[in-house]
């Protein structure tokens, strides 16, 4: 493999989306790695109750303890930028823990895993490794 830079984030994201063993699940937990689900990509999060939505985090997955885990793609080539990304993600993980529901959450992965053809019945149960 060659080392080479993204032309845009885009690319990040689809690879992510595509391939979620690219997260360091066992970094996080070595004990009990950690396995995600999409709920979807590009999720718009309210600034305010009922507000539009302000912000757009790149990609929500659901671990299989139901612990949701916000993925935002940012290039490289900036390094004075990571401050404003970590308070860019400190407002996304505020804002949408206090404003998203759980059942638009559940829809929004269910129309992700519809669009993707495919259940999120199963996909739920590969996560939690269950036939039931």
């Amino acid at each position: 493999m060659e080392e080479k830079e993204f032309e845009n984030e885009a690319i990040l994201h689809d690879l992510l989306a595509s391939y979620l063993d690219l997260l360091p699940g066992d970094q996080i937990d070595p004990e009990e790695p950690r396995k995600w689900i999409v709920i979807d990509r590009e999720v718009g999060i309210p600034e305010e109750e009922a507000g539009g939505e302000e912000f757009s985090l790149d990609l929500l997955l659901l671990d299989q303890d139901g612990i949701p885990t916000f993925v935002e793609c940012k290039r490289a080539a900036d390094p004075r930028l990571r401050r404003k990304v970590v308070a860019q993600m400190l407002d996304y993980a505020a804002n949408g823990t206090k404003y998203w529901t759980i059942d638009r959450l559940r829809q929004r992965a269910a129309e992700y895993a519809e669009k993707n053809g495919q259940s999120l019945d199963v996909k739920l149960r590969e996560l939690l490794n269950t036939d039931d």
